[in-house]
């Protein structure tokens, strides 16, 4: 799989490349934002692991452009600790994840490996997915109802399960060991955050579904009652 990597730090550059090509990743390195747009440009990824603070271009204006290109090639980015509100803004630009420096390598790998997952998805998760109102489009990660809207690859994950689920409830537990395996900065508070965002997609798709349960309990996919919707 080829791999873009935006980070305009050489050694950590340097150090992250070769981990990735170690790991069979064919890697191609970009060290300020106008690079990283012109990669983008002529080559294919299976993924993008991208910087925000960047010379010349940072790496959410790289990640605008990207999709309003209609580009969805996963992209992870790396951003400091304090910088709060860029991953918020990152995630509503179309990010797929972010990880926070400084970062263990094997984090970034597994998140690498799972940005990535759906260029190998099986059977399961190609085709379309309906429940209710909703169409679930396994190939692009679209939510589609009344209009359609593209899911970064963990809301895909989750609202793939749910909507697999006939309305059963799916208890977090199951979900952080399915959504998040092996990840052990992910806990409820993930959970609930990543429900959250479902809301609001359906909600701004249009939908009658809802996500009903509470943060660390059980959630299930289904449709809004009579008075819900009056709301």
């Amino acid at each position: 799989m080829k791999i873009l990597l935006a980070e305009d730090t050489k050694d950590l550059n340097h150090a992250v490349s070769t981990m990735l090509s170690i790991s069979g990743f064919e890697v191609h390195s970009a060290f300020d934002g106008e690079e990283a747009s012109e990669l983008l440009l002529k080559n294919g990824y299976d993924g993008v692991i991208l910087d925000i603070m960047m010379p010349k271009k940072n790496g959410l204006e790289v990640l605008t452009d990207l999709r309003k290109a209609g580009d969805t090639t996963p992209v992870l980015l790396l951003t400091a600790k304090s910088e709060i509100d860029d991953r918020v803004n990152g995630l509503d630009l179309g990010a797929d994840d972010y990880l926070t420096k400084p970062f263990a390598m094997k984090e970034l790998l597994a998140r690498v490996r799972a940005l990535t997952r759906r260029n190998n998805a099986g059977p399961a998760l190609s085709g379309e997915l309906k429940a209710g109102d909703l169409v679930l489009a396994c190939d692009t990660f679209e939510l589609r109802s009344g209009s359609s809207i593209r899911l970064s690859v963990k809301e895909f994950e989750l609202m793939h399960l749910l909507a697999s689920g006939n309305e059963k409830e799916i208890d977090s537990s199951e979900i952080l060991s399915k959504i998040w395996p092996g990840d052990d900065s992910a806990d409820d508070n993930t959970v609930w955050l990543y429900i959250s965002y479902l809301r609001t997609k359906l909600f701004s798709v249009g939908s009658r579904a809802d996500i009903k349960g509470v943060k660390g309990g059980a959630f299930r996919l289904c449709a809004r009652g009579p008075e819900e919707e009056q709301h």
